[in-house]
Formats: structure tokens, sequence, C-alpha cells
């Protein structure tokens, strides 16, 4: 039995999948390489949860889980004016990850830049390190109750 891929393509499953690496790969080359000295204003970063094979909890009980199995965190930055994304990272919600994440952000700016964040302990950590001080830096705190 053909799956849909295969149907409306013409194309097997694995070609597609490839041909869509390949295409990733040479986009991500190409940001890498044009995204640079940028004049953002206003920059918001944050952090997207999913999972890679099987979430956290159920890797120990997964059936042959790969090296990298469970949670996966997608780092963002985007410009608040032109929504342009400014950087990302796919890693672990971790100190390691919001330096080089922050790191590459700032890379990429041309003069001083707003920066927020959510309350993530390591951003906090990491932002005065990447910027060097060419930053006003601001954390948003969502604070929700009943409406009155």
């Amino acid at each position: 039995m053909s799956s849909p891929t295969e149907c409306f393509t013409g194309a097997s499953k694995n070609t597609v999948a490839k041909l869509l690496n390949d295409v990733g790969l040479v986009c991500a080359e190409y940001h890498d390489k044009t995204v640079r000295n940028l004049r953002c204003k206003r920059v918001q970063v944050d952090e997207v949860w999913s999972f890679t094979y099987a979430k956290q909890r159920d890797v120990a009980d997964a059936k042959s889980a790969p090296d990298g199995a469970g949670d996966t965190w997608t780092w963002t930055a985007i410009d608040a004016d032109t929504k342009l994304a400014v950087s990302w990272l796919v890693g672990a919600r971790n100190s390691q990850c919001a330096f080089q994440f922050l790191n590459d952000v700032a890379l990429r700016m041309d003069g001083r830049v707003r920066l927020t964040s959510d309350v993530l302990k390591s951003y906090a950590e990491a932002v005065d390190a990447a910027f060097e001080g060419r930053v006003d830096y601001g954390q948003l705190v969502k604070i929700y109750g009943t409406r009155i």
C-alpha cells in the first residue's frame, strides 16, 4: 500500500524526506550567511517544547529509543517589528543552550537592542555575557487570575 506522500508526489517517502532535509540544510546555510548586521530595535526570545521519538518521561520504557530521544526545545529569537526569525537553536532547555543561542543572536546584531524574554533563569545568566552591554534586557512576567 502506498503512503499519501507516494500517491501525491509519485516519489517514495524516503526520497521526499531526503529532499526536505537537503532543502533545509541549504536554507539554514543561507540564513546563517545573510541574516547578519541586523539593526533590530526589539527582539523577543522564547523556547518551544516538543519531543523526539518519545516524551522524556517515557524514554526509559520505550523500545530502542535512539540517542537524543526525549524532550526537545526550539529556542527562537524574533524581531518584534518585522517578525524576522533572527536565530533559532534546537537543543535542551539548559544554561549551555541559552549561552549558545544568545551568543548567536548577539553576533547577528549591529548596535544596541532591546531584548525581552520570559523568566527562565538561563536567559538572565547568559544575556550579559552574550551582548557585552549592547542590550537593554527585560523579562516579561505573566500573571494569570480571575477577571473582576
